[in-house]
């Protein structure tokens, strides 16, 4: 299994229209495989949409795109409305829930850390030994780490009903949930977050 993840920054004000010509065009992409979820976002990179797609391999990728591209409404006319792409090519982490359609929550947080070369293992190993005690406060919608595309990185996307929700159970987290956050910052180059508001034709949401 691979998670491929979709960052396109877009022109101020284009966010609605790009999710309008999404939306039509995913119909037909939804065919050949699910969505695993799209969102906006609302604090960090302003104007930036986030897609992520699960395949079974990078041949299934492939596969897909090919099949999808024959129908003629897959990529969706959104060309005008974009400043940059970028992509990369995830695998999940031993501890990651599977991509599903699910109700978690209105705002999500996407956690990018940049780690040193080789550290990876030791990082998913410390995350998942206090992962099943941070989950119990609030849904992990998943984790995993880049493969291709800007490589030593883990992403972590959480789910909250709210700004105010997320700032509560952060705090709980830290005083109840014993180990967390690992200690992986003897290894981390940087730490990015931003949060995000799912689409409406986003399976999760």
């Amino acid at each position: 299994m691979i998670i491929e993840m979709r960052t396109y920054l877009l022109k101020p004000g284009t966010v609605p229209a790009f999710m309008e010509r999404f939306a039509e065009g995913l119909l037909a992409r939804l065919q050949f495989s699910k969505l695993g979820g799209i969102w906006h976002t609302e604090v960090g990179t302003l104007n930036q949409v986030v897609h992520v797609w699960p395949y079974e391999s990078l041949e299934d990728r492939e596969r897909i795109g090919q099949a999808a591209r024959k129908t003629g409404k897959w990529p969706p006319n959104t060309h005008e409305f974009i400043i940059l792409q970028e992509n990369k090519i995830l695998q999940p982490a031993p501890f990651s829930p599977p991509l599903k359609e699910e109700k978690y929550g209105n705002i999500y947080e996407i956690r990018t850390y940049t780690y040193v070369p080789g550290a990876m293992p030791t990082v998913l190993e410390r995350f998942g030994k206090v992962m099943p005690a941070r989950v119990k406060l609030s849904p992990l919608a998943g984790a995993w780490y880049s493969a291709i595309g800007s490589l030593n990185q883990f992403i972590h996307v959480w789910a909250y009903q709210d700004a105010g929700e997320r700032e509560r159970i952060r705090a709980e987290a830290q005083k109840t949930v014993e180990g967390w956050p690992p200690p992986t910052r003897e290894f981390m180059l940087k730490q990015e977050n931003m949060l995000v508001v799912p689409a409406a034709c986003s399976p999760l949401h």
